[in-house]
């Protein structure tokens, strides 16, 4: 698929258009610290995500019950999750994101192509704990404004999880405000991934900030492999969404470490 990141930034706008991100709902968000669970716990933190459909992809998994599989992946012991609330490409939804926000209690993390304050706003109602800003968005100038959108968001009471691809883009993320740092192993401009993405850029950073590892995690091996590299956490969608216990899936790789 080419020009990937154009065509995601353009699906934002379309459904910013098409009044996607019009909430009238007023949900909290989580009491829980992700922060603090990803530092002091003694197996691998995980932040699961509910995800039907993916560029990379296609079709994932069959449209079903949301609240069903994110119960399952709480159930096995994930310490947040990210619900896609994106409909074009991922078949995500607000709805379905605030149908999982009512039956669980663990944080929760809008996972949208963000470049709107109007789409902060929506991830407030909703009652996410945090938002997407992809690094290279901002780095490559198709959206603007970037350290705004972080501060909004705080503002708001929302904490921000920015996502990096490449040393500079890493670099980058960690000089602003964001509170947590994705290193996204797969690269957004030619669907293709490579965990040691995340080794190459741990090897040379020095940072202070709470590093979660992106895309590509199927395994124990992965995760104990991207433990070494120095990762604090691990997000982890399709690999889950492809199984039939999604339970014993994510209870598998959370006894990792």
């Amino acid at each position: 698929m080419e020009n990937i990141l154009e065509r995601l930034v353009e699906n934002s706008r379309k459904a910013i258009d098409n009044g996607v991100y019009d909430i009238s709902e007023s949900l909290s968000h989580s009491e829980i610290n992700l922060e603090d669970v990803i530092t002091k716990s003694q197996h691998a933190p995980l932040i699961t995500e509910v995800k039907f459909s993916s560029p990379a992809l296609g079709n994932i998994r069959k449209i079903s019950d949301p609240v069903n599989i994110a119960l399952e992946m709480v159930n096995g012991g994930a310490s947040a999750l990210s619900v896609l609330t994106q409909p074009f490409l991922f078949d995500g939804s607000p709805e379905f994101f605030m149908r999982v926000r009512n039956a669980v209690k663990i944080p929760m993390l809008m996972k949208d192509i963000t470049i709107d304050k109007i789409q902060i706003d929506a991830a407030k109602k909703i009652g996410a704990d945090y938002f997407l800003l992809i690094q290279s968005l901002f780095d490559k100038k198709m959206v603007p404004n970037m350290e705004e959108l972080i501060d909004y968001g705080h503002e708001n009471g929302l904490k921000v999880l920015v996502e990096a691809h490449t040393m500079k883009e890493f670099e980058n993320a960690c000089n602003t405000k964001a509170d947590i740092i994705g290193i996204n192993n797969r690269n957004l401009d030619t669907l293709k991934i490579d965990l040691n993405t995340t080794r190459d850029i741990l090897d040379k950073s020095n940072h202070s900030k709470i590093v979660i590892s992106e895309s590509g995690i199927e395994s124990q091996d992965d995760i104990r492999f991207l433990h070494k590299c120095g990762a604090d956490g691990y997000l982890v969608g399709s690999s889950i969404m492809k199984t039939d216990d999604m339970q014993q899936t994510v209870q598998n790789l959370v006894n990792a470490i």
